[in-house]
This record gives structure tokens, C-alpha cells and sequence, in this order.
């Protein structure tokens, strides 16, 4: 198979028939759950993740978000069903279809949010100190922030964030602050990055897209983008070289080669508009996955291999 980008056009189909339970499980988006598998990043970059409890705790981590983020999926397509039913693909989500009625999916997402709240208090308070903020915050965002320029990126960004550091909080891991900060840029040059391409986007779709794209301008979105970009190459260059200090091991140095070209990639996606869904295009782009393998297989050698 050739290493390259495939790209699927969404589909428009009529609304689809299905029953009450599988228009509860596809607003749950369980393709967006990949994201998710951030809460590994800490345990696996402190070479901790084969420690039992460790892993057993980072799991606790994982199932908490994927039923918190699936609630606030089902609230955020209930509270945005009228304008989701005006829009050429959103209106096919099972609320605005009426597969899954809007009270029915209020009660599915508060439900959802409270069981990732409770599993959350199974690794400690730590973690479900975090849950609670990124289930708090994002609820705020579905009413109010996602119409607050500025504040709409920064809020996504903490979507991205918090998952990296559940991973930590949950095991008992001190985070480094080199990977704080290359956690923060790289989560704010994805929320970014899904914004400029919204915004290229925006005047061949027909309807709208999201409110507030008005208040960006693209030129604005490219510096938040490309700031973020270069400030996220330069932190995680500075922790590498911290865990190369930490290892003696010369790894982790060379695993900046295949993770500059991987953000270089991604933001050919984001330039030409298709980051719209981070990760569609992560699952898509044959290359990128290829170059993620390398840098992890580089950045487990340092870690693991000392």
C-alpha cells in the first residue's frame, strides 16, 4: 500500500432508519474515542506503563473520558439540533435525525458524564478532579464558549490538555514541564489547526459551518496555527533532550526527526483545509501513521531500552 493520504468525502446520504439504541451509540462517536488514548502519554513517556497498577489506573483513565466525552457528544448534538438540522452534514447526527429524541439524549449524555465522574474516583481524586473540569468546561463550551472567539480555541485545546494529564494525575506520575508545555501547543495548534480549516472550508459549504468563524480571520488562524506549531517543536525538543539526560540514551534526540516531519505533515492537512476532524485525518493519512510509528518506536527505545 502506497504511503499516502486517503481522504473520504462525507457522505449525504437520506437519514438512515436505525433503532433508539444505535442512534445512542453512533452520537456516542466512538470513532472520536481515539482521542483518548492521550491519557497513555504520560505513563508511556515516564517508562511506567508496565507497572500493573500503573496500566491498571491509566485504563481507568481511558474508560472515564470515553463515557464523559460521549456525554458531552449527545448534549452537545441536543442542545445544537435545530442548527445541526440546517447543516448539509451534521444534520444526518442521530438527534437531529430523529433517531434519538432530545430529552432521551440529554438524560443519555448526564448519565454519561456521571458514570465517567464516578469511574474517575477509582484511580483517586486526582483524576476525577480532572474529569470533573473537562466535563464542567466542556458543558460551558456546548452553551455558551463555542460562540466566544478566542475562548472557543482555548477551550477545545483544554479538551486535549486534560487527557494528557488524566494519564498522569490517575498513576501518580510527576509531569515534566517541558511536557506540559509541548502538551499545550501541540493541543492548541490541533484546536487551531481544526478552526483554519473550518474557516477554508466555510465559503463552499453550504450553510453554516460554526457561528463565531466570522470573528477569525484566516490570516489570524494561520499565526495562532504556526505559532503554536513552532512553540510546540521547540518544547518537545527540550524535553527530549531532558529525557536523554534522564537515559544517556540518544534516541529520544533523533525521535525529534520523525515527530518535526510528522507536525510538518499534519499541517499540509490543515493548510489545504482537512482538519476539520483531527482524528479523520490521523486514521486516513498512511504516512503520518507512519511516522508516528517511528517516533514512538524511537521514543519507547529511549525510554524502555535504558
Amino acid at each position: 500500500m502506497a504511503l499516502g493520504r486517503t481522504t473520504h468525502a462525507p457522505t449525504e446520504s437520506g437519514p438512515r432508519v436505525e433503532s433508539l439504541a444505535a442512534g445512542l451509540v453512533r452520537g456516542m462517536r466512538p470513532r472520536q474515542w481515539t482521542k483518548n488514548v492521550l491519557v497513555l502519554a504520560a505513563p508511556v513517556a515516564a517508562g511506567e506503563i508496565t507497572d500493573p497498577e500503573v496500566l491498571w489506573s491509566t485504563a481507568i483513565a481511558f474508560v472515564a473520558f470515553v463515557l464523559a466525552s460521549s456525554g458531552v457528544y449527545l448534549f452537545n448534538d441536543a442542545s445544537d439540533v435545530e442548527e445541526d438540522r440546517r447543516h448539509p452534514r451534521k444534520r444526518l447526527r442521530p438527534v437531529a435525525q430523529g433517531s434519538v429524541p432530545v430529552p432521551v439524549a440529554y438524560g443519555a449524555s448526564l448519565a454519561l458524564m456521571a458514570a465517567g465522574i464516578g469511574t474517575s474516583l477509582l484511580a483517586g481524586i486526582g483524576l476525577t478532579s480532572v474529569v470533573a473540569v473537562y466535563v464542567v468546561m466542556q458543558v460551558a463550551y456546548c452553551l455558551w464558549l463555542k460562540h466566544q472567539a478566542v475562548i472557543d480555541i482555548a477551550v477545545v485545546s483544554s479538551g486535549f490538555l486534560l487527557r494528557a494529564i488524566a494519564g498522569g494525575m490517575a498513576a501518580g506520575i510527576g509531569l515534566s514541564q517541558w511536557f506540559v508545555l509541548a502538551a499545550v501547543f501541540g493541543s492548541l495548534f490541533i484546536a487551531s489547526g481544526k478552526r483554519y480549516s473550518e474557516a477554508r472550508l466555510a465559503p463552499t459549504v453550504e450553510g453554516t459551518i460554526r457561528k463565531n468563524l466570522d470573528d477569525y480571520s484566516p490570516s489570524y488562524l494561520r499565526f495562532v496555527w504556526g505559532t503554536a506549531a513552532a512553540t510546540l517543536i521547540m518544547t518537545y525538543g527540550l524535553w527530549a533532550f531532558e529525557i536523554r539526560e534522564q537515559t544517556g540514551s540518544i534516541l529520544a534526540a533523533i525521535s525529534m526527526g520523525p515527530f518535526i516531519v510528522a507536525v510538518l505533515r499534519y499541517a499540509v492537512d490543515v493548510d489545504s483545509g482537512n482538519a476539520g476532524e483531527p482524528e479523520t485525518i490521523v486514521l486516513n493519512d498512511r504516512l503520518l501513521q507512519f511516522l508516528g510509528l517511528v517516533w514512538v518506536v524511537l521514543l519507547a527505545g529511549s525510554v524502555y531500552g535504558a
